[in-house]
């Protein structure tokens, strides 16, 4: 699944403003510090978008230093400078919080995904940039780790309808370019849903271990072996 340079790979915590690092990017240093808390100021409430943007940003930062599980509505305010009440009123509870979070995470990703690859020269650029996306940028990706954390959790058909319309959404994605590489001539004419299918599988694969912080990626980057296992399959017949 997704996250953030990786990503669902580049994008890796949530910087200040409203995307991550540089849209292709990665950080190869240390797991996230936890983020300070930010002291309460009652007497200025943020509100309307910055207020839901700022919990947001909170959420994940938390999800990532204690899990799904020991989530508390108050980790979330102490760390965004808000009350508790305010996280209440915007979210109500804390199925709904996690579920709003991460498709506020997905659509942040994906515009920049997609300003990244609007300039992109060609589908192998774009194949290069949705991979780069897709995995997680590090171990301790803040990203992927609320994927992977909400996921795991039980979710109503409502909560699944969403997870499934984000998930879909990578493969739309990847088919996309892929079909435009095969009419173009630059990728050979693959089975484009079953190709995307076993893509995907590869790229999480790939995103867990980054995750598990296997010691093999610390010497081979992910990105590189996914791009030439891709390209070994797509690769349009008499060309070397």
């Amino acid at each position: 699944m997704p996250t953030s340079e990786t990503g669902p790979a580049l994008p890796d915590r949530l910087p200040a403003s409203k995307g991550a690092t540089e849209s292709a990017g990665v950080e190869t240093g240390a797991t996230s510090r936890p983020a300070a808390r930010v002291p309460i100021d009652r007497k200025r409430q943020p509100s309307g978008d910055e207020a839901r943007e700022r919990a947001m940003r909170a959420a994940i930062s938390v999800i990532a230093e204690k899990g799904t599980a020991a989530l508390r509505m108050s980790d979330i305010a102490a760390r965004a400078g808000m009350s508790t009440g305010h996280i209440l009123y915007h979210f109500g509870k804390k199925d709904r919080l996690l579920l709003e979070v991460l498709a506020w995470s997905q659509a942040d990703l994906w515009a920049r995904y997609q300003q990244a690859a609007d300039k992109a020269a060609s589908p192998a650029e774009k194949l290069d940039l949705f991979v780069r996306f897709y995995l997680p940028s590090h171990q301790g990706d803040e990203r992927y780790a609320l994927w992977t954390q909400v996921l795991a959790q039980r979710h109503d058909e409502a909560g699944r309808k969403i997870l499934t319309e984000l998930l879909d959404g990578w493969d739309e994605r990847l088919e996309a370019i892929l079909r435009e590489g095969r009419d173009l001539g630059h990728f050979a004419a693959v089975d484009l849903p079953e190709f995307t299918i076993r893509a995907v599988a590869m790229l999480s694969g790939l995103a867990e271990d980054v995750m598990f912080g296997r010691s093999r990626w610390q010497r081979t980057s992910p990105h590189a072996f996914a791009l030439a296992a891709l390209h070994r399959e797509l690769r349009p017949t008499g060309q070397g």
